[in-house]
């Protein structure tokens, strides 16, 4: 176990839905989104420290400012000090722990 993975207390995996931010217009739709993804870890992981990671900050611009995605598949590690990492969940991992 590495001292990365020691310092993490809980982590959990969330398809967060997204479509809330199309109600906002194409050129503040980011913006929007960004706004949605960290309200929704917020509430779910229960503390407002969040930080984005680069791989979902760029999955999220990958097709321009008006071409975000409806959901977003991601995975939240609380630190031992409250502060909550989201980095996205890759194709082919398992949400499961195998036995």
């Amino acid at each position: 176990m590495s001292e990365k993975d020691e310092n993490v207390v809980e982590e959990q995996v969330f398809n967060v839905p997204l479509a809330r931010a199309y109600t906002s217009s194409v050129r503040n739709r980011m913006p929007s989104v960004i706004r949605v993804l960290r309200s929704f870890i917020v509430r779910h992981m229960k503390t407002e420290d969040v930080a984005i990671s680069k791989e979902v900050n760029e999955e999220l611009w990958r097709r321009g400012v008006g071409g975000s995605p409806r959901h977003l598949r991601v995975r939240a590690a609380k630190a031992k000090d409250g502060r909550v990492t989201v980095y996205l969940v890759a194709q082919g991992e398992s949400t499961k722990e195998s036995a």
